[in-house]
């Protein structure tokens, strides 16, 4: 019997669907080819979630867009005080500045202590957020209502204030940690390691209270049957966090990594007031502390606008890689 060359409404639903196999007037099979892929009409419905982010971009635009042109802008001009009090006229440099600040061997050495601290400060902040997200899953509901109102306290404290409470902390003369640990007038604000050391502990102390809560929060969205299951295979809290925990909540620490990456980089406030403006000599400033003396100590704010494109270019570019990388593991974000 012959498959009937037009199927009406009833007899629909016993045609195989696209992609499967069908029979042909000879009594052979062949395979359906696959259907078209869905597209989204367009229209007037695409246009409907620009409309509604307009207000948002119109308000970024003003406040980030307009002045990375600015800061672009001045980077290519010599402007220095002279210009700025209309002693002498502007004059275009093109990328002379760019040239004379890459050959500052001072730029170099900022630029490398400021990748090694903010890399510091990324791992241990990611490391001590993370540890206290699994502990807040392990407490009861009074210690973790204290804990998470700790951070959120250190989280909430602002820099210039965290960064003079850690001063006290630590002062040489009356500081009480000198006096527990036994180190006598010991200055941890001397020495460029443990200067950079101090600004360290301050830093993750405000930052580690973001990666905590968001950490926290995707672990609480794990199903408890999967950390169950880990469990019951013998597998340690660690295993539990390296082979389970971590690879789901890979697009959150995508997140806070990306996060605390550009916070870190840029610090200022807590190297400024805990170095007394870059430490002795120098010897602590990193790049949002060397721009600020170059733009406003100096009054080279052609080389400071300089400084600050030359971190907005590093910074696009780590995130850029990063992400990238993270495709090409098959990660959705």
């Amino acid at each position: 019997m012959t498959v009937p060359t037009r199927v009406g409404a009833a007899d629909r639903s016993r045609v195989p669907a696209a992609g499967g196999l069908s029979r042909t007037r000879g009594g052979g099979r062949r395979f359906n080819a696959a259907p078209r892929p869905y597209r989204r009409p367009r229209g007037r419905n695409q246009k409907t979630p620009w409309l509604y982010l307009a207000p948002a971009l119109v308000v970024l635009g003003g406040l980030l867009v307009y002045p990375v042109y600015q800061l672009g802008l001045i980077s290519l001009f010599q402007y220095t005080q002279a210009q700025v009090s209309g002693g002498e006229p502007t004059t275009f440099r093109g990328f002379g500045n760019y040239s004379e600040l890459f050959s500052d061997p001072q730029f170099w050495q900022v630029l490398l202590a400021t990748v090694v601290f903010a890399a510091a400060c990324v791992a241990s902040t990611l490391a001590v957020g993370c540890a206290l997200a699994v502990l807040l899953t392990r407490v009861r509901a009074v210690p973790r209502l204290a804990l998470m109102l700790a951070a959120l306290g250190a989280w909430a404290t602002p820099a210039i204030t965290g960064s003079t409470v850690w001063l006290f902390l630590f002062h040489p003369d009356f500081g009480p940690v000198n006096r527990l640990l036994g180190l006598g007038d010991h200055s941890w604000t001397y020495g460029r390691f443990s200067a950079f050391f101090l600004v360290l502990l301050e830093v993750v102390w405000c930052s580690f209270p973001f990666v905590m809560v968001t950490v926290y929060a995707g672990i609480r969205s794990v199903p408890a049957e999967v950390l169950e299951a880990a469990a019951l295979d013998g597998a340690s809290q660690w295993r539990i966090w390296r082979s389970v925990l971590a690879p789901m909540l890979r697009p959150i620490l995508v997140v806070v990594t990306i996060q605390s990456v550009i916070w870190d980089f840029k610090v200022f406030t807590q190297i400024y007031v805990m170095t007394g403006g870059g430490g002795i000599a120098g010897q602590n400033l990193v790049l949002n502390v060397y721009a600020y003396q170059k733009a406003f100590a100096s009054s080279q704010y052609s080389l400071g606008s300089a400084i600050g494109v030359v971190m907005l270019l590093i910074l696009l570019a780590v995130t850029l890689v990063y992400l990238r990388l993270l495709r090409r593991q098959g990660e959705e974000l």
